[in-house]
């Protein structure tokens, strides 16, 4: 072993160690790896920054940004209210949920399927008082396995298909050549899961509806303003601002008519009754402060804190959001965004805590209280998704058929090889854009700044493991533990490998890490490479063991009530059903020695 491969080695095995312990996000931990990486003269200066411009990275940035064009035509809001329409059987019901998410995965991208049928998966719960767990796990699933049928389904479907042309001297994996493969191990594992394996997932009983969920009597009282109250004039902030606390305003009442989430200067008079969100220690404080009075105690409902202009709403935060280790207080939710936060909610139970001081997780679900549009626009930019049914957009006939038709040309092109993917996508996206179906804003939200930089800064990385020959090297080793094993037996094991690497790091840094691995077993093998890459991003889309494997478990951790330990019980066997199904199609359809 040189020098070169000992600290690649070294410096793979501390960027997997950071990916695991998580106390830094994966693209800050991927380019601090890039940066060791280039200092080190393992990746020339020149190359240090080749990924941004790699055109898998650029495909994967037009297909967010095509997805996003595609919800808002209002075409997938109408395949999600169709599905919506199954009646209450159960199985019917979750048959219908994942098998229409795993379409709509394998053309969009995943987290955004998912996002789409959560709200649909818990209104139906909810209607047939069934625990959400019942729904949640196998819908997310359900959108990693759709990302196995076309190139475009997942980050390591397109990541693959540049190395193979860039490794190897051929052409990239097309469009549908994923297809043979994934669309058989999809129908295999979506079966599996309706069938009888969503009965090994736990239910999580007693956190159905929002009074349940969300106890906000704890923390939201009634008070009122005294007759001949100095108070009287005075706007609503000077309550607010009356003691050090986190203590808001988030309804006022005066002669019966009520005011949810009032401007900070609105104006008090003598006995109007507020609704604020303060802990007991900082209601007694506020009271001895501005010597207002506790209003008669009753239970303070939704309708109370909200209108036809004002709306509460449950958003989850995302694993890229914002506000992840950040608390609500620490953020101006109210200051800048004009929201409330009434209530947090974690892997299913309350947090009785004082919601502003709350330090958030990706994961969590949060009961919001604002303004629709502002409510809107301020978990797009903090990166929540909202887990009520929203009002869906279907749009017209032909505005749907058009953006379908720009989408469909996009795919064909790149089907038949007359233009790059890279460069359909691109041009497709660009179409969106130009004919009003999002934004120029919407275009640049919708692109996860976060993948993108992870992306590029691993692909030199792992370029590194192939140039020092330091891929080659651990293949030569797993070839020669396995000794005289069949190469069908040699490829199983590349499956498992990275479908085990992909349940602990994300799925994209698992097939950058094992593709060269993969290149050098078939280069020692003596065999094609194309079973052996296949294998890789079959595995690395396959992370159904733990809820950090893939953003998809972590968004359903919190709604669904589940555990870190639930996952492995429905995902260890679902596993094996994907390698069992996998293994035969890929040796079938990409023979070991052509």
């Amino acid at each position: 072993m040189t020098f070169q491969q000992f600290t690649i080695f070294s410096l793979l095995a501390a960027i997997l160690g950071l990916f695991v312990w998580g106390r830094w996000r994966h693209d800050v931990v991927a380019l601090l790896g890039l940066l060791v990486a280039s200092t080190l003269g393992l990746v020339s200066a020149a190359d240090a920054f080749s990924g941004f411009g790699n055109p898998a990275v650029i495909t994967v940035a037009a297909v967010l940004v095509l997805s996003k064009g595609l919800m808002n035509s209002g075409m997938v809001d109408y395949i999600v209210r169709s599905l919506s329409r199954v009646g209450n059987n159960q199985v019917l019901q979750l048959g219908a949920l994942v098998l229409g998410v795993t379409v709509c995965s394998a053309f969009m991208n995943n987290v955004g399927a998912l996002a789409l049928f959560m709200p649909v998966a818990i209104r139906m719960a909810r209607k047939g008082d069934r625990s959400p767990s019942v729904f949640l796990m196998p819908i997310a699933f359900g959108s990693l396995l759709g990302g196995l049928i076309t190139q475009i389904g997942t980050p390591p479907n397109i990541l693959i298909s540049t190395f193979r042309a860039q490794a190897t001297g051929g052409e990239p994996f097309r469009m549908f050549d994923f297809a043979p493969v994934g669309a058989v191990v999809a129908i295999c594992g979506v079966a599996f899961i309706v069938v009888g394996g969503w009965r090994l997932i736990p239910q999580r009983k007693g956190r159905l509806s929002r009074s349940e969920l969300f106890d906000i009597d704890h923390y939201i009282t009634d008070v009122t303003i005294p007759p001949d109250s100095p108070l009287a004039g005075k706007p609503l902030k000077y309550i607010e601002e009356a003691t050090k606390g986190d203590v808001v305003v988030v309804g006022h009442v005066r002669d019966g008519q009520r005011f949810p989430a009032p401007s900070p200067y609105r104006l008090l008079a003598d006995c109007d009754t507020l609704i604020v969100k303060a802990s007991a220690e900082e209601l007694k404080e506020l009271i001895e402060a501005t010597g207002i009075d506790l209003a008669a105690t009753h239970v303070i409902s939704e309708e109370e804190l909200s209108s036809e202009e004002i709306t509460v709403v449950e958003a989850i935060v995302t694993a890229n959001s914002s506000l992840e280790g950040r608390s609500a207080l620490g953020l101006g939710l109210r200051s800048q965004y004009g929201i409330n936060l009434l209530g947090v909610a974690r892997e299913g139970g309350r947090l009785r805590s004082q919601p502003g001081k709350i330090r958030l997780r990706a994961g969590d679900v949060l009961l919001l209280q604002g303004g629709v549009d502002s409510l809107q626009e301020a978990m797009a930019s903090l990166g929540c998704l909202p887990l009520a049914e929203r009002g869906l957009r279907f749009g017209q006939g032909g505005r749907v058929a058009l953006a379908v038709g720009i989408f469909a040309a996009a795919i064909m092109v790149s089907a038949l090889g007359i233009v790059p993917i890279q460069i359909s996508f691109v041009a497709a996206a660009l179409a969106m854009i130009m004919t009003g179906f999002l934004s120029l804003r919407e275009a640049y939200e919708s692109i996860e700044g976060s993948v993108i930089v992870m992306l590029a800064a691993m692909i030199p990385v792992s370029a590194a493991l192939e140039t020092t020959g330091a891929a080659q090297l651990l293949a030569n080793a797993i070839l020669a533990v396995s000794g005289r094993a069949e190469a069908w037996l040699v490829l199983s094991l590349v499956l498992l490998a990275t479908m085990l690497l992909s349940n602990i790091v994300n799925n994209a840094a698992a097939v950058l890490l094992m593709a060269p691995i993969a290149l050098g077993i078939s280069v020692g093998l003596g065999a094609s490479a194309d079973p052996f890459l296949m294998s890789a991003v079959v595995g690395a889309s396959c992370a159904f063991m733990t809820p950090i494997g893939h953003q998809s478990n972590t968004l359903i951790m919190g709604p669904g009530g589940y555990k870190f330990a639930d996952y492995w019980r429905l995902g260890l066997p679902l596993s094996v059903v994907v390698a069992a199904a996998a293994v035969p199609m890929i040796l079938r359809v990409w023979p070991l020695f052509a």
